[in-house]
């Protein structure tokens, strides 16, 4: 998808600073648009490569109006059969990595008072599966992050979008998903799981050039939404886990309110509360 969305980019004229572990990647990219390409080596987790390519960035082109946090890989397997490097190798990309890219590109768009940047969570990032629960939990992080962060910076002229992917028709299912060793037990959920997407009858939905067309438009758009969910799978995903949200919501909604104090007085109908916790367009 970060091909496509490249590529999409380049044929509109505009200017890309191009990352990868291994630039050879973008041989072919930097040959066809000598002088709209930088071609940058980036390990996301790293920390000094992160500073690097940024100070790269605007030396060459002076400023960075789009950011995009598109590096991630999954990892299938039950919660408890994961090792710890495991763990850690799934928070360390899918969910500090692009904090960390935010945070240091932020200062230069504070200072430009504009900027767009675009989260590529997933849908796991919005519905819980089983199989994929560290994984999800980067996502899920990353979305809180994102929807948080677009609220604290929209004053400042930048719009934050967490792009929420179903599944597209790329090679993510054979080059960026390992798995945890396998724990007795999980054969109905974790195993099913896995048999799914390693079977040749799993065929995604989304094709991931319309998907960079789509997030071209996001960034021309001057009202963008905080999340932007892409393919039609996706959609039917959450419509339905927010249905079974809702439901639950209300079986013990009793419950809920029970657990107010006697003199409570809801902050949202203060007008120092609507300014913190009222929902915001």
């Amino acid at each position: 998808m970060g091909r496509s969305l490249t590529e999409a980019v380049l044929a509109a004229g505009d200017k890309v600073a191009a990352t990868a572990r291994n630039p050879e990647q973008l041989k072919e990219l930097t040959e066809k648009y000598p002088d709209q390409v930088l071609p940058l080596k980036l390990d996301v987790t790293s920390h000094e490569q992160i500073v690097t390519a940024i100070e790269n960035t605007i030396g060459k082109f002076g400023r960075i109006d789009v950011l995009v946090n598109n590096a991630g890989f999954g990892i299938i397997g039950a919660a408890e059969g994961y090792t710890d490097e495991q763990v850690l190798s799934q928070l360390d990309t899918n969910l500090y990595a692009p904090i960390a890219i935010t945070r240091a590109v932020l200062p230069h768009m504070r200072k430009q008072r504009s900027g767009r940047i675009l989260q590529i969570s997933s849908i796991g990032g919005r519905v819980g599966n089983p199989g994929l629960t560290i994984y999800q939990a980067a996502k899920f992080g990353l979305g809180g992050f994102t929807e948080a962060l677009a609220k604290e910076v929209k004053p400042l002229g930048i719009y934050v979008t967490s792009v929420e992917p179903g599944g597209f028709r790329t090679d993510w299912l054979a080059t960026a998903v390992n798995f945890a060793p396998e724990v007795e037990g999980y054969e109905q959920t974790v195993g099913a799981r896995k048999a799914l997407f390693t079977s040749e009858q799993f065929i995604p939905m989304g094709d991931p050039d319309k998907a960079a067309k789509a997030m071209l438009q996001l960034v021309e758009s001057s009202e963008p939404p905080v999340h932007l969910v892409l393919g039609g799978e996706a959609i039917g995903m959450i419509k339905q886990a927010n249905i079974l949200r809702d439901q639950e919501m209300e079986k013990w909604l009793s419950v809920s309110l029970s657990t107010n104090a006697d003199d409570a007085e809801n902050p949202l109908e203060t007008e120092a509360g609507k300014a913190f916790f009222a929902p915001q367009k």
